[in-house]
């Protein structure tokens, strides 16, 4: 008995997951109860803002389930990567985890699905490159019957759910893209100098938590992917030493 309490220990790393989503879920609760009349402009963006920040902590979250850094059990890593991935934008967990494996096989070259173009210039395409290579039918569907759970059981207003829970993941999205992909894995002017052909771009503790959970420390999860999210910062500064 007392192995298997120590097998199923929720450790830290679960206990960031499970803060993750439960405060995604208040918030985005809250947020749809919200009389969007009643509020200030400002404090609608700052909403919209926070919701896109936690949105991406769920995708951030289910990255780490791939990685196998939530939890030492297999099937634990991937229901939780399945759930965030699902309330995210439904997406499927096989299919995101097996295009990531490949992200870190072949970094930044022709059969790493996330890369399109090493120039700086490139952005949009790239971004609409990445964008379309993890989206599927499946998605569609699984969005389409989250917005009618939302309508007929949560009796929800449109436009609540239009800015609550439709635009912070396109705005996470971008958020992921140009501080998760775009900015580590373009090409340097004087070409990619790590077999990992990324690099790192550091920045002031709070805003490299702000800007995409330290994924600004690219390099260093390249090279120790088994780090969850909350310990690259660290290890980018360690390695500096």
């Amino acid at each position: 008995m007392r192995s298997r309490f120590r097998e199923f220990t929720i450790g830290l790393p679960l206990q960031v997951a499970i803060a993750i989503i439960g405060m995604w879920t208040i918030g985005l609760w809250n947020c749809l109860q919200i009389q969007i009349g009643t509020l200030h402009p400002i404090w609608t963006i700052c909403l919209v803002g926070c919701q896109t920040w936690l949105y991406t902590g769920l995708f951030i979250t289910a990255h780490d389930a791939m990685h196998g850094s939530l939890h030492s059990s297999p099937l634990v890593n991937r229901a939780i990567g399945q759930l965030c991935l699902w309330l995210y934008a439904g997406f499927d967990y096989s299919l995101l985890a097996s295009k990531h494996h490949l992200h870190h096989q072949y970094p930044a070259s022709d059969r790493d699905p996330d890369f399109h173009d090493g120039a700086a210039s490139q952005f949009w395409s790239w971004y609409g490159h990445f964008v379309c290579e993890h989206l599927s039918w499946r998605q569609a569907i699984n969005l389409a019957a989250m917005l009618g759970g939302y309508l007929l059981i949560g009796n929800c207003s449109i436009v609540n759910l239009g800015l609550f829970w439709a635009i912070p993941p396109i705005l996470s999205s971008l958020q992921l893209f140009y501080f998760g992909t775009f900015l580590p894995h373009r090409e340097p002017p004087n070409g990619y100098v790590n077999p990992h052909r990324a690099h790192t771009i550091a920045r002031l503790r709070w805003w490299s938590l702000i800007s995409c959970y330290h994924f600004g420390y690219h390099k260093e999860h390249h090279e120790s992917p088994h780090l969850p999210w909350w310990q690259l910062e660290r290890e980018g500064v360690r390695s500096k030493k």
